[in-house]
C-alpha cells in the first residue's frame, strides 16, 4: 500500500470513530414548551371593556404591563364573571383572571398575587325621587336599616369584605339582578331601586358616556369603608415560579399605584 493510500485509510477510520463517538453522546431532552396562560377579564368599564371592538381599560392595560414585565406568554380572553369563577371551581388549567377582591370563598379555588390596584372608597348613587329620604341617613348602618328603601345589588358581585356582610344584615329591600354595572345604573335612573353602591370610576365613566342629567344623584357618607385592593388570581396548577414572576412584575411596575385612578396603599 502506498503511503498516500495508508494516510487516507487512517483519516477515514478516524472520521468514522469520531462520528460514532458523537452519535453515542446522549441527546439533551428538549424542554416542553410552556403553553400561554389564559388570562380572563370581564366587562367593567373603565377598568376593562370593549371599545370600538377592541379591548380597552386602564386596569386591562395595567395587567398587560405586568405580564409583559414578567416575561410570560399570555392569551387574554373576555368572559362573563360567573363563567370565570365556574372555571376556577371546576379546575381550569393554566388559567388566570384580573381585578378581583380577596375573599375567603375565592381563595378556596384560586391563588392570589400581590395586590396590583387599590380602589377609592365606594360611593352611593340615588334615584332622583329618593334623594331626600336617603340623605336623612348620616351613616351606613342607618341607611341599610331603612326597610322603605330598595338597594340595587348586582348578583354575584362583591362590594368588599366590609360592605358585603352589612348588606346581608341590613333591612333594605334588595333588587338583585345579574347585570353589568352600567345596566344597574340605568335601572336606578328609571326608579327600579332607591340607591346603589358603585365604584367611583364606574360612575365617572357612565356619566361621561351617557349623560344621566338629574335622574341620578351621587352621595357620600363619612363612614364608607376604605377602597378595596384588587388582585390577579390564577388556578392552583400555575407554578409558584410563575406566581413569583407575576409578583415581582407587580412590584417592578408600581405595585398598587396606578396614577390617575388609585392612591398609594397604606
Amino acid at each position: 500500500m502506498t503511503p498516500r493510500a495508508l494516510l487516507a485509510g487512517l483519516c477515514t477510520g478516524a472520521a468514522l470513530l469520531g462520528g460514532a463517538a458523537w452519535a453515542a453522546q446522549p441527546q439533551q431532552p428538549q424542554q416542553p414548551q410552556q403553553p400561554p396562560l389564559t388570562v380572563a377579564w370581564r366587562d367593567k368599564p373603565p377598568y376593562h371593556y370593549m371599545e370600538n371592538s377592541l379591548p380597552s381599560g386602564f386596569l386591562l392595560e395595567r395587567a398587560r404591563t405586568v405580564f409583559d414585565s414578567a416575561g410570560l406568554s399570555v392569551r387574554f380572553v373576555n368572559e362573563p364573571q360567573k363563567r370565570i369563577w365556574a372555571n376556577f371551581q371546576h379546575g381550569a388549567d393554566n388559567y388566570c383572571s384580573i381585578s378581583w377582591y380577596r375573599l375567603p370563598e375565592r381563595e378556596a379555588v384560586a391563588q392570589y398575587s400581590q395586590p396590583f390596584h387599590e380602589d377609592l372608597p365606594h360611593t352611593i348613587l340615588i334615584a332622583a325621587g329618593m334623594v331626600e329620604r336617603v340623605k336623612t341617613h348620616t351613616s351606613l348602618v342607618s341607611l341599610l336599616a331603612d326597610p322603605e328603601l330598595t338597594l340595587g345589588v348586582i348578583e354575584g358581585v362583591s362590594y368588599g369584605p366590609v360592605l358585603d356582610p352589612m348588606i346581608r344584615a341590613g333591612k333594605n329591600k334588595i333588587m338583585s339582578r345579574t347585570v353589568e354595572t352600567t345596566q344597574m345604573i340605568r335601572m336606578l335612573g328609571v326608579g327600579r331601586a332607591s340607591y346603589m353602591f358603585v365604584d367611583r370610576e364606574d360612575w365617572d365613566y357612565f356619566r361621561q358616556q351617557h349623560k344621566p342629567g338629574q335622574s341620578i344623584v351621587r352621595h357620600d357618607l363619612a363612614d364608607m369603608p376604605p377602597g378595596v385592593r384588587r388582585y390577579i388570581v390564577c388556578s392552583r396548577d400555575v407554578p409558584q415560579e410563575t406566581m413569583n414572576k407575576i409578583n415581582q412584575a407587580i412590584a417592578a411596575t408600581g405595585g398598587m399605584r396606578n396614577p390617575g385612578y388609585s392612591k398609594p396603599g397604606k
